[in-house]
C-alpha cells in the first residue's frame, strides 16, 4: 500500500512539473493523453485497485479520487490560461494591424517587356566590355545629321521622316547615333559603348511601324578595327540573346551615310531549320544595319582617322523583342493591355 501512495505522490509531482512547461494547445493535449487518457498513467494506477482487498480500497480510493480531481483542476486552469494568452495576443495583433499591408486580389507586378529586353541587351554587351551611354531625345540638326556625314542637302534626310520642332535647328532624334558622336567628343579612344533609347519618325502607324520606337546603337573605336571585329561582335551578341550557339549570320551590302562600307546583317532563323512564318520561309531574319565608321564622322568628333578606326551598328529593340517572343504588332508595346503585359 505504501508503494501506491508513493506512486500517487510521484505521479502528481510529475504531472505538475510537465504541465508548467506547456506553452501550446498541442503540448497540452499531449499531457492530457499521457496522464488522463484511457491508457494514461492515472488509469493504470487506478487499475491496481482491483487487486487490493476491500479494506485497502476504502483507504486508497479517496486518495486516488483526490489525485484525479487535482490533476483535472490543474489541467483546466492551464487550458484556461492558454486561451486567455491567445486572446490577448490576438488583441495585440488587431491593434497593430496595418490595413495597407495586404490587398486581397491584388495583381502581381513585373518588369515591362521593354525593360526586360533592354536589360538583356545591356547585360550581354557589358559582359563583352561595352559601356552604356545616353543622350537627349530633343536633338540638334548638327548631331542628328551633320556630324553623321549627312549634310543639309543629303537625300538621306528625306528617308528619316523627321519631326522638326518650333525651335531653330531642333528636332526629335531619328536614331540614337547622335549619342555616339557626343560620346566620341567627350572621350578619347579606345571607346566601346551601346546607346539604347527612344527615337521618332513621322510615319504611319501599323503592325510593324510606329512614330516612336526604340533602337540600340553600338560603337567601337580603337586602332586596327576591321570588319571581322564587327561581324564577330554581331554574331556573339545574337548567339547569346537567342541562346543558340549554332546561330549564324550573313552580310549584304547596305547604305548608311555614317559608315563606309555599309552592310546589313541577317541571322539564321533561331526557330526553324527549313523555313517558318517568322523568317518568311527563307531561313534568314533581317535585323541590323552596320559598317565601319566613316572617316568624316571621326573627324567631326576630332578623332584621328589615320590612327583610329571603328565600327557602328544599330537595330530596333521592338523588332528583336517581336522576333524572340513572337509578338505580331508593335503597337502592343505601348498599349495598356494587361493580357499582353502579364505574359512577360
Amino acid at each position: 500500500m505504501s508503494d501506491i501512495k508513493k506512486e500517487i505522490n510521484t505521479l502528481l509531482a510529475t504531472f505538475s512539473e510537465q504541465l508548467s512547461e506547456v506553452e501550446t494547445e498541442q503540448e497540452l493535449e499531449e499531457i492530457r493523453i499521457t496522464f488522463l487518457g484511457r491508457k494514461g498513467k492515472l488509469t493504470e494506477l487506478m487499475g491496481q485497485m482491483k487487486k487490493l482487498p476491500i479494506e485497502k480500497k476504502r483507504e486508497l480510493g479517496p486518495l486516488l479520487n483526490g489525485l484525479k480531481r487535482n490533476i483535472e483542476q490543474q489541467f483546466a486552469q492551464k487550458k484556461k490560461g492558454l486561451a486567455n494568452a491567445e486572446r490577448k495576443a490576438e488583441s495585440l495583433r488587431q491593434q497593430h494591424f496595418d490595413v495597407t499591408a495586404y490587398k486581397p486580389g491584388a495583381l502581381k507586378s513585373s518588369l515591362h517587356i521593354y525593360t526586360q529586353i533592354i536589360e538583356q541587351i545591356e547585360d550581354i554587351f557589358i559582359s563583352m566590355g561595352y559601356g552604356i551611354a545616353d543622350g537627349p531625345e530633343a536633338e540638334t540638326d548638327y548631331y542628328n545629321f551633320q556630324a553623321l556625314n549627312i549634310p543639309a542637302d543629303h537625300p538621306a534626310r528625306d528617308m528619316q521622316d523627321t519631326f522638326w520642332l518650333n525651335m531653330p535647328d531642333m528636332l526629335l532624334r531619328t536614331h540614337t547615333s547622335p549619342v555616339q558622336v557626343r560620346e566620341m567628343e567627350k572621350r578619347s579612344a579606345p571607346i566601346a559603348l551601346i546607346a539604347p533609347g527612344r527615337v521618332y519618325r513621322h510615319e504611319a502607324t501599323d503592325a510593324s511601324h510606329d512614330f516612336m520606337f526604340s533602337q540600340v546603337e553600338g560603337l567601337l573605336v580603337d586602332k586596327n578595327i576591321s570588319m571581322s571585329h564587327l561581324l564577330a561582335t554581331a554574331k556573339t551578341f545574337l548567339q547569346k540573346f537567342f541562346e543558340k550557339k549554332d546561330l549564324d549570320i550573313r552580310v549584304r551590302p547596305g547604305y548608311f551615310p555614317f559608315v563606309e562600307p555599309g552592310i546589313e546583317i541577317d541571322f539564321s532563323c533561331a526557330f526553324c531549320s527549313s523555313g517558318c512564318s517568322i523568317c518568311k520561309k527563307t531561313g534568314w531574319i533581317e535585323l541590323m544595319g552596320a559598317g565601319l565608321i566613316h572617316p568624316n564622322v571621326l573627324k567631326y568628333a576630332k578623332i584621328d582617322s589615320e590612327v583610329y578606326s571603328g565600327f557602328a551598328f544599330g537595330f530596333g529593340i521592338e523588332r528583336i523583342a517581336m522576333i524572340k517572343h513572337g509578338i505580331n504588332d508593335i503597337r502592343l508595346f505601348h498599349s495598356s493591355s494587361i493580357d499582353f503585359l502579364k505574359q512577360f
